[in-house]
Order: structure tokens, then sequence, then C-alpha cells
């Protein structure tokens, strides 16, 4: 009986031993890098030539899905991001993540556009919010041109304007939200990337000339800033104090993504530019005190009548992403005749 029971501990070591290193095996062979290859092979086996590595990627923010009438190449293809593996899906029904390949200008530079993504921040941990990032990394892409809406924190910047971003804040980083935690993934870049060259500036002096070609041919009043991008997890809007904060700590604008893809794509290697558009300016006045006299007297729906000056909400966003289209596409164009 003894000896019976010997072999049984025996067999049941040697089986932990055997599933051991299988979920070691399992695991490594998932890594974001295998999966990221296993989805560029699945798309170069759907993509004709011409497409399957395309130089430049662009990342349409919130709003600005009308980016994607850019592509006006004579070959394009187009998934919704439920069909192509590892994508996740959108977190907000009717709003369909597109990856689209086409080429763009007259020299039919290949191209790939992500639009829709935003919404995965709300709803997904860092390695998936980023892992389409990877996946441009291996299918090739060189320059990563992302855009996102943000809300306004310097006073000097209207709605409608246009920031190219030269650093930002990641306070989400800071604390532990960061793309990069965990085991490094050794086959995109280094431990430990260094961020203070993020923003690549011969591509910034490319988007100011294309800025001013811009406004030579289209004159409007809408003006290109360069500043600093804060990132906060949202998906909450800021209060007042928290606006008033990031600005004392420099940064111009604020918003709820593109940095996590930046630092990713940094890590890989990629160049980076990235806009914002201001679609509402942030409330930086300190919150009004119940018993202030000038409240006194006033209704309830007056007294939420008067709390709500300023206050940020989506539809408010949108329009001033579609009334900023046009002016975002042509840009979009020029900087990438340039490359």
């Amino acid at each position: 009986m003894e000896m019976l029971h010997n072999l049984a501990s025996l067999y049941h070591s040697i089986t932990h031993i055997h599933h051991t290193l299988g979920d070691a095996h399992d695991e490594m062979t998932t890594s974001t890098f295998h999966r990221a290859i296993e989805t560029v092979e699945h798309l170069r086996l759907k993509l004709p030539a011409q497409l399957a590595q395309p130089r430049v990627a662009i990342v349409c923010g919130s709003g600005l899905g009308g980016l994607a009438e850019t592509v006006d190449g004579q070959v394009r293809e187009e998934w919704a991001y439920r069909d192509v593996p590892g994508f996740p899906v959108s977190t907000v029904p009717g709003h369909e993540g597109r990856l689209i390949f086409s080429t763009m200008t007259e020299r039919q530079v290949p191209v790939v556009l992500l639009v829709g993504r935003a919404h995965f921040y709300e709803g997904y941990n860092m390695d998936t919010v980023t892992f389409a990032t990877r996946v441009c990394k291996l299918l090739g892409v060189e320059t990563m041109l992302l855009t996102n809406a943000a809300g306004g924190l310097n006073p000097e910047y209207s709605v409608g304007d246009i920031v190219c971003l030269n650093d930002h804040l990641n306070l989400a980083g800071l604390v532990g939200f960061h793309p990069l935690r965990g085991p490094n993934e050794q086959d995109f870049g280094v431990r430990f990337p260094p961020l203070s060259d993020a923003y690549d500036i011969s591509l910034r002096q490319l988007a100011h000339r294309s800025w001013q070609d811009l406004r030579q041919q289209q004159p409007s009043e809408r003006r290109m800033h360069e500043g600093i991008y804060a990132f906060v997890a949202g998906p909450s809007y800021e209060t007042r104090a928290e606006c008033r904060m990031l600005r004392q700590m420099g940064a111009d604008v604020v918003g709820m993504s593109t940095v996590p893809e930046i630092i990713v794509a940094r890590h890989s290697g990629m160049r980076v530019l990235a806009f914002s558009l201001v679609t509402n300016s942030a409330v930086l006045t300190p919150a009004v005190r119940a018993d202030d006299p000038e409240l006194q007297g006033l209704s309830r729906t007056e007294l939420d009548e008067y709390m709500s000056r300023g206050r940020a909400n989506h539809e408010e966003v949108l329009e001033a992403d579609r009334l900023a289209a046009v002016d975002m596409q042509g840009l979009v164009l020029r900087i990438v005749a340039g490359l």
C-alpha cells in the first residue's frame, strides 16, 4: 500500500510539473508580441501587396472619424474591429471601430487608419488598449499620427483650435496605470524607454509648415498652437479643482486617451506626431459657495442652470469635431504628403 501511495504521489508531482510547464509555454506563446504577429498574419492574408506594409498609421480620435475621408486611394480594405483578432469591441453602443487600409496623396503612400478607438479606454486594460499600436509596428509602420478631442486648460485657447502636442503629463501612469508595466516586451523595445523626445521635433516642424500652407489656401480664424497634454483615466470629465491643478502643473489641454499609445509607439521605435482638437474650455473658476449671497432666493432650476455654466458634455465635443473636420483633414493630407 505504501508503495502504491508513493507511486500515486510521484504521478501527481509529475502531472503538476507537466501542467506548470504547459501553462508557462501557453503564457509565452500568447504574449503581446506573439498575439500581434498572429493578427498581422491574419491581415496580410487578406491585404493586397500594395497595402500590406503601411508606412503611416493615423489614429482618429472622438468625432474625428471624418479623417477616414482623406483616404482616396483606388485600393481600399476595411474591417470592423470585431473582425480583427485581438482587437477589442467598443464599450459604447453604436460606436463600432474600423480598421482601414488604403493609400493617400498623389504618391499613393500606404496608410492604415484606426477609427473609433477612443472608447476602448473606458472598458479595457492598457495592454488591450495599445494592442493596435503593436500591430502597426509589426505591419511596418514608421510614423504614427494621432488625434484626439481635448478640453482646453490654457485660457488663450479657443474652442476649435488645434494643438500640436510637444509633451505630456501622464498622471495615470505615475500611479501605476501604465502600458509598459509588467514583463518587458523585449521584441518591441527596451525596459526603460526615454520619453523626453517622444514628440518628434522634425514632424512638428512639418506640421507647422503644413498648417501655414493650409491657412494660405483656406483662410480661417482657427489657430494651431503647441502645448502639453494631460492624460487622465476618465471616463468622467474633470472637476473644477482638478482642472486648476492640471493648469498649474503646466498642462494646456486635458483628455482621456492617446498618451498610452504614444508611449507604446515610442517603446516600439516609431516616430510620433499628435494633435488635440480643443472641443470645450475647461472650467477653472472655483466652485461657488452655497452661502454666496448671489445664490440666495434662486429656485432649484435656477441653481442648476447657474452651476451648469461651462460644463463639458459629449455632444459639445462632437459638434466642435464636426466643424473642425475639414481643417484637420487638410492638415493631415499635407503632413502625409511631406513625409
